[in-house]
């Protein structure tokens, strides 16, 4: 294992000390953990006031009148009110490596000298910054700061130095929870390609629009105020895309509704699972290719499958409320076919498989959970590996191009973990190098597995930082913003008690020398607006900055033929779309207009989050419940949109 990049203490950003504290971190094959600094430096100014503390955001593509909260876990909310928090491993109690995730960070400041209300507000920040208004739950919309942010603050130098290097900083609460999902159910049909047959909102495989008096949604602030057996392409403008079909639900839910998990896009197929079954929809009309109807509900999914579209998802051992999420099923994604299921091997009465998060490197699906782990082989369900000896246990992963390991060591104190960060062989699971920050941050999230990219978060501190790391495991750079810009992103959400997914987020996107992320979306206008900022990987510090067109909100999908692939929001009178960034910045650039007759069906999916492939873009719901049946059964939950 490599030594840490630096053997010396944060130097300040992102609230850290300026001047050298007492203590320094130790190197990770120590026996003793490091110790936190003890003694602050000498103040210094701040390199700007602190930032407002912000308020949360609602999926994707749902632009909300400002202050209207998005709803929590499960049903939405009404505006203005608080949503559902869940707590972080074992309910704010210690596990046994004092994991001390608290959900998704509502009713805590912003990182890096933001002060938490109640008796924090009014006084002054640390290190010499003044205090700011505290805040609580998150109440609006996209654009939330993303949990490790970069925010303003001094040169962070060119790619060198210790962990946190630079001038205090300030950013703002985690977004609120969005799972990259598809929808449920019914397909609609649609016409082979000429304009004179469009795709219908009904359950009909009839192309024509309907005649006779249509049923019309009667608005009751749930629906999209379209008529059923609308058609949907009426009055499409010249260069706007088709919608070429939409999907409602068709699966009768328990009373709380059920997540959807996905998309899985694979050749010509999506594939989603929700509740009780993997479903396969046609991306071209989305009539369904196949289903695999499983015992339980599904509580567990990977980022993405296998290079050949092989995935194991995992499912609960039972029907009961005390059931655990411990039972694997491998599935072929190409045919539907069912592979090997396995019950995860327990490790110990401390083994506790509520939650657990899965990860895909390789041919390897790794199974996280607090003080637990064990890998296996995708092909076959062979056990590659499980908990490893020695005082830090893996609990977290995040797959892809390389297999990235969060762990955390067993230490004195439990409100001062000490975490680390690896890379593992995904077939031995032994670890090519170990980078261990300063004593209290904790790994929160992995934004980009190649480069790397990571969110630490420090709670008793109330502070958060974005890191990239190298190659070989030691620091590349701190990410420090420009003062006034509050970072966003979407992680999905972060409900699950014992189990942590690394991996998921959106909003983010990474080439190998730049970091792409939006802003908050800036309500002081006559719309809602923001922009996209791009940071130097070897230095920290912000590249350019890229101003979304008048009155839209842009957020980076994924990289696409050196490009950053982006979604501009819909708003109340102009459809969403599709764009790009050339990595030097510019004006985005429109690949596909969704239409603006469809504005308000775009605009009303629950948690919603876009995808994109084949030149088809996805806008898919997140989360599927409702006040009643009927409501439920009328849920749409998946919309397409081709040229």
């Amino acid at each position: 294992m490599t030594q840490p990049p630096s053997q010396q203490p944060p130097q300040g950003g992102f609230g850290a000390p300026q001047g050298p504290p007492q203590g320094t971190p130790q190197p990770p094959h120590q026996a003793q953990p490091p110790q936190a600094p003890q003694t602050p430096p000498p103040a210094q100014p701040p390199a700007g006031p602190p930032q407002t503390p912000p308020p949360g955001q609602p999926g994707y593509g749902y632009p909300q009148a400002p202050g209207q909260d998005p709803g929590g876990y499960g049903y939405p909310q009404a505006p203005g009110q608080a949503p559902a928090q869940a707590p972080g491993p074992y309910a704010h109690q210690p596990g046994p490596y004092g994991q001390q995730a608290p959900g998704p960070y509502a009713q805590q400041p912003g990182p890096y000298g933001q002060q938490a209300p109640g008796p924090y507000a009014q006084q002054p920040g640390p290190y010499g910054q003044q205090a700011q208004a505290g805040y609580g739950y998150p109440q609006q919309h996209p654009g939330a700061p993303v949990p490790g942010a970069p925010v303003p603050g001094g040169p962070a130098g060119s790619g060198g130095g210790g962990f946190l290097k630079g001038k205090p900083a300030v950013i703002g609460a985690a977004a609120l929870a969005v799972v990259l999902v598809v929808g449920a159910g019914v397909w609609f049909a649609v016409g082979g390609g000429d304009d004179d047959k469009k795709p219908i909102a009904n359950g009909s495989t009839d192309p024509k629009a309907p005649s006779g008096s249509p049923t019309v949604d009667e608005g009751d602030g749930n629906g999209d105020g379209r008529a059923v057996d609308d058609d949907l392409n009426a009055g499409r403008k010249p260069g706007e895309a088709k919608v070429l079909w939409l999907q409602q639900n068709d699966v009768d839910l328990p009373g709380n509704g059920a997540d959807v998990y996905g998309p899985w896009i694979v050749g010509d197929t999506v594939v989603k699972a929700m509740y009780r079954s993997v479903a396969a929809y046609s991306v071209a009309d989305g009539k369904q290719k196949w289903a695999f109807p499983l015992p339980a509900d599904v509580c567990a999914t990977p980022n993405q499958p296998t290079a050949d579209g092989k995935i194991v998802v995992g499912v609960k051992n039972g029907t009961s409320d005390k059931a655990d999420c411990s039972d694997l099923q491998m599935i072929d994604l190409n045919t539907g076919k069912a592979g090997w299921k396995k019950s995860i091997t327990k490790n110990g009465t401390w083994d506790l498989m509520s939650d657990i998060g899965l990860a895909i490197s390789g041919d390897t699906v790794t199974v996280g959970r607090t003080s637990n782990s064990n890998a296996y082989r995708v092909s076959d369900g062979k056990e590659l590996f499980g908990k490893p000896s020695g005082n830090c246990q893996p609990f977290a992963f995040a797959g892809g191009p390389k297999l990235i390991a969060a762990t955390s060591c067993r230490t004195d104190d439990l409100n001062n973990p000490q975490h680390q960060i690896q890379e593992l062989d995904p077939t031995t699971g032994k670890a090519k190098w170990t980078y261990q920050p300063p004593r209290g941050w904790e790994v929160k999230k992995v934004y980009s597995v190649s480069p790397l990219v990571v969110s630490l978060t420090h709670e008793k501190k109330k502070q958060w930082s974005i890191v990239a790391l190298k190659e070989n495991g030691t620091l590349r750079s701190q990410l420090i913003s420009d003062k006034g810009d509050k970072l966003s992103t979407n992680c999905g959400h972060d409900f699950s008690i014992f189990g942590e997914k690394l991996e998921g987020c959106s909003g983010v996107a990474a080439d190998a020398n730049t970091f792409y992320i939006a802003t908050e979306a800036d309500t002081s206008g006559t719309g809602r607006t923001n922009k996209v900022v791009a940071f130097d990987l070897n230095t920290g510090k912000t590249k350019w900055k890229a101003d979304a067109p008048a009155e839209r909100v842009l957020q980076p999908l994924r990289m696409e033929g050196g490009n950053v692939l982006l979604y501009m929001e819909a708003k109340y009178d102009k459809g969403g779309a599709i764009a790009t960034l050339p990595p030097a910045g510019g004006t985005p650039s429109v690949v596909l207009q969704h239409p603006d007759g469809t504005t308000r069906l775009e605009s009303s999916f629950f948690t919603s989050k876009i995808a994109y492939a084949g030149g088809r873009s996805f806008v898919m719901s997140g989360r599927i419940s409702a006040t009643n049946d009927k409501k439920e059964m009328e849920q749409k939950t998946m919309m397409v949109f081709g040229k």
